[in-house]
Order: structure tokens, then C-alpha cells, then sequence
């Protein structure tokens, strides 16, 4: 059962991005290079394909909300393994593992369909 709001996921995906941006120096792991890139390349996926979604918090509206769902769910499966995947998991863990299992959470109870008739419809080849 899909219950999150599309305006509610947008202030997430937007709340989500910045906190990824400035988590490695809050949370004090900025020296571990790959946990810090990761994380942080991450952030700039999430704010860029904000942008770039039709929904309520776009401003492009290039991508359809569904393809938006989808990466959500690809980038937290990847930030949930890459301390793993990078093998710097005995430096630091739990801020890839939560916001990874926050995009999966998200990704998969967010309503994709829009309520609002104003949306621009979107095809994946989209004209002007």
C-alpha cells in the first residue's frame, strides 16, 4: 500500500540530498575517501533527479514519477551495500545503510500518480 504523498516525497528527496551533501563532515567520516564520494555523489543524484522529475517538486519535469520510483529504489540499494561493495564498512556504516534503507522505503511507498491534472505527461522521449 502506497501511502506517501508525491509533495511529501519531494521534500524528502530534497531534505535526503541535502543531508547526504554535509553528512560526511556532521557525522565525522570526510576522511574516509570513498564513504565520503559515495555519499556525497549520491546527494547530487537525489537533488538532480528532483529536479529533473514531473512532480510536484520538479522544475524540468523531464522523468516520469514512475522512472523517478525506480532510481530511487536502484541508488538506496547501492548506498545500503556500498560500504560493503567499497569495503569501508570498519570506518563507517550506518549513514549509508539508513539513507539507502530510506530511499528503498520511500521508494516503494510513494503514490506515482499524481492527483494534480496540471502535470505535464511524459514520454521517454519528450518533445517541446
Amino acid at each position: 500500500m502506497r501511502f506517501i504523498s508525491r509533495p511529501i516525497h519531494a521534500v524528502l528527496d530534497y531534505l535526503s540530498g541535502i543531508a547526504m551533501l554535509v553528512s560526511p563532515w556532521v557525522l565525522n567520516f570526510a576522511d574516509v575517501t570513498f564513504a565520503r564520494n559515495v555519499i556525497v555523489v549520491s546527494g547530487v543524484v537525489v537533488i538532480i533527479m528532483s529536479l529533473i522529475t514531473n512532480y510536484e517538486g520538479g522544475i524540468s519535469k523531464k522523468i516520469a514519477m514512475s522512472t523517478h520510483l525506480w532510481g530511487d529504489l536502484f541508488l538506496g540499494i547501492f548506498l545500503a551495500a556500498s560500504p560493503w561493495l567499497f569495503l569501508f564498512n570498519e570506518e563507517t556504516y550506518i549513514p549509508h545503510l539508513a539513507f539507502g534503507l530510506l530511499s528503498i522505503v520511500a521508494s516503494l511507498l510513494t503514490v506515482n500518480t499524481s492527483l494534480v491534472k496540471r502535470h505535464i505527461p511524459v514520454d521517454f522521449v519528450y518533445k517541446r
